[in-house]
């Protein structure tokens, strides 16, 4: 249902969340960045989302994807920045790099090796960030962190992959307190790998819906928020 006068509220609310959050935490809220998810939503909604400023768009599914990122393109003419936030297989390396902006879910050096393939193939240079197991849940994607420093090298050697930063989706807790510590191991999992490095990784994708302002006093630089702006999915 069309709902763009609420969607915009929303929108506000949520960056004065944000730019408070930023401030009590002595971070300048331009450096924290929204990323609207938009998996399960029809393109229209997509559309009302870019009406009300929305610039950076978050899928899971690389097929669908394909069936919305080209018809919001063919009915918007403003420069949107789509990511991936799902798992990726290897086999769809070849369909996400020509679709997607930014891979931010990006695990394991094979995966690294067909997105290098498929980047150089095309052109261009893939900006990707690494998904982090930070809570060691096994049923989820993710590198574990003892493995980050190997999966960084392996990364670094594809001239066509462009590494951003890191990428976590801790455990759902009831309060969001219960996150922090997952969040601020990933503020030092960064800073770890960024001493000696000659260009510091700078963005860190995590909070989301329910802890996004904890996630910003952790240090986040890109949030992943979905039901907070289009309001409860329908079951998939």
């Amino acid at each position: 249902m069309s709902d763009p006068g609420g969607f915009a509220a929303r929108l506000a609310a949520i960056r004065a969340r944000i730019a408070a959050s930023a401030r009590r935490a002595g971070r300048d809220p331009a450096a924290v960045k929204l990323l609207a998810v938009s998996k399960t939503q029809p393109p229209e909604r997509v559309l009302e989302a870019v009406r009300a400023g929305v610039r950076a768009l978050g899928e899971n599914r690389v097929q669908e994807g394909e069936a919305k990122i080209p018809a919001v393109r063919a009915h918007s003419s403003e420069p949107l920045e789509w990511h991936l936030i799902g798992s990726l297989q290897r086999n769809k390396a070849a369909r996400a790099a020509a679709l997607f902006d930014v891979i931010q879910s990006l695990d394991r050096a094979p995966l690294a090796a067909a997105l290098e393939r498929e980047a150089a193939r095309l052109g261009r240079r893939l900006r990707v960030l690494l998904q982090v197991n930070v809570d060691a849940e096994p049923q989820k994607g993710g590198c574990t962190p003892g493995d980050l420093p190997e999966l960084v090298r392996a990364v670094d050697a594809c001239p066509h992959l462009e590494l951003a930063g890191l990428m976590a989706i801790p455990r759902p807790c009831a309060d969001p307190e219960g996150v922090r510590p997952s969040f601020a191991r990933m503020r030092g999992l960064l800073a770890e790998l960024n001493r000696g490095r000659a260009a510091p990784l700078g963005e860190l994708s995590m909070g989301m819906s329910d802890d996004f302002e904890v996630a910003v006093e952790e240090g986040a630089t890109w949030l992943r928020i979905g039901t907070a702006l289009f309001g409860p999915r329908e079951k998939e």
